[in-house]
């Protein structure tokens, strides 16, 4: 029996078991199970590795993508440039390879996404670790972007600069916050709503709840919505890629 699961710390919810359980079943792969490895300390990993000898691969989530890395022996190059990784494959001599199919996630469903006869700018709400993953892969679709957040800086502008100018320049406005998160529905980023058009897209990474405020905001102007359940559901197909290849 090959063993999958998710380490991070205090997993109380993971779409990751729900989802791969649910696949192995739907797909009759019998031959496969999925767990969740909570870790108080990323230094717990080595342990969790010794403890089973049918461990073939990981996903990785908050506070670890990062934090892993040195217990990694080897990295693929999207995961060396965004600095953080999300999946581990386990190799048959055990040697431990590490990924982020966060990115492919996103690059293949932005791409669905949006119309493919413009020619894209986008704005990036948020400096966090989503936020790497996202700005690389628009790198490599070739989309220019600038980052936006409460405080000015290097390629970083803050919401109070959003103009209706600015706004008509960028198409794409992508929300790598938690602003809007379930429990924190009512919240949402700061954006001047009132110059949105049906020109624009929004991509909020968030996926619970189904439709933000953000989303919600954006749809009232006539823009297009999405929410990151295309995102989520493709990185773990890539995940189960990468563990297969």
């Amino acid at each position: 029996m090959k063993t999958y699961g998710l380490i991070g710390y205090r997993l109380s919810h993971s779409f990751s078991k729900k989802y791969f359980t649910e696949k192995f079943q739907r797909e009759g792969i019998q031959d496969c199970i999925y767990e969740n490895f909570p870790l108080d300390t990323i230094q717990e990993f080595s342990a969790l590795l010794r403890s089973d000898a049918n461990l073939r691969g990981f996903n990785v989530t908050i506070p670890y993508k990062q934090e892993i890395i040195p217990f990694l022996n080897e990295l693929d190059p999207a995961a060396k440039e965004i600095g953080a990784v999300n999946v581990i494959r386990v190799m048959d001599d055990g040697k431990l390879i590490g990924y982020n199919s966060d990115y492919y996630g996103f690059k293949n469903s932005l791409e669905e996404f949006i119309s493919k006869n413009t020619d894209h700018k986008a704005l990036v709400l948020g400096t966090g670790g989503a936020a790497k993953a996202v700005v690389t892969a628009l790198r490599d679709l070739g989309i220019p972007y600038k980052y936006v957040s409460r405080t000015k800086g290097e390629n970083i502008l803050s919401y109070d600069e959003l103009n209706a100018k600015l706004m008509a320049k960028y198409s794409i406005i992508i929300n790598t916050s938690p602003l809007g998160m379930y429990p924190d529905v009512d919240s949402f980023p700061a954006i001047p709503y009132e110059y949105l058009t049906d020109k624009h897209y929004l991509y909020d990474l968030v996926y619970n709840p189904e439709e933000t405020v953000f989303m919600k905001k954006g749809r009232e102007r006539g823009a297009h919505v999405m929410n990151g359940l295309p995102m989520l559901i493709g990185q773990a197909e890539k995940a189960w890629e990468i563990w297969n290849s």
